[in-house]
């Protein structure tokens, strides 16, 4: 599957700038995990919206946030993959971002994420959207994959790696 068609350089970010802040006395760690994950999904849909038609924004994220209660998209290796079907989401979108120090995703392997491909689909997209999820899966099962989107340096670098991928 071609999925260097779905990126534009304006739904790559290569350096995730969301702000945790440290643990609170009055907050248990649960929940401060719980509220840096979601930060971190807030900027990913920013990102995801600046390139791409979506619905109500505030609804979009409810979604991801409340898929994530469901379970993990942290699929360890340093990797999350956030994605749902979605009415806020007018046709089938994708974005990548990247952190340096990686975030704390609830991740399968109990390490921090730091590569996110962010999907959202529309309802009736079942097949495809399992299609894309399945296909970015396998390339990101090789590592040097993983440490070349890692030291990449431009946008545009990231769609040429996809597509030597494919």
């Amino acid at each position: 599957m071609k999925l260097s068609r779905y990126f534009k350089e304006e739904l790559v970010k290569l350096e995730m700038t969301t702000v945790i802040e440290p643990l609170a006395e009055d907050m248990s760690e649960t929940k401060w995990r719980q509220h840096g994950k979601e930060k971190v999904l807030d900027e990913l849909v920013t990102l995801l919206e600046s390139g791409v038609r979506i619905g109500n924004r505030t609804k979009l994220l409810l979604d991801f946030v409340n898929r994530e209660k469901k379970a993990t998209t942290g699929i360890g290796l340093g990797i999350a993959i956030p994605h749902i079907r979605s009415m806020q989401a007018k046709e089938f979108s994708i974005a990548f971002a990247r952190s340096t120090d990686g975030y704390y995703f609830d991740s399968l392997d109990g390490e921090s994420a730091h590569l996110f491909f962010i999907m959202a689909a529309p309802p009736y997209e079942d097949d495809f959207y399992l299609k894309v999820y399945k296909s970015l899966a396998e390339m990101l099962q090789y590592e040097s994959f993983r440490e070349e989107l890692m030291s990449i340096q431009h946008a545009g670098e990231m769609i040429r790696l996809m597509r030597s991928m494919e």
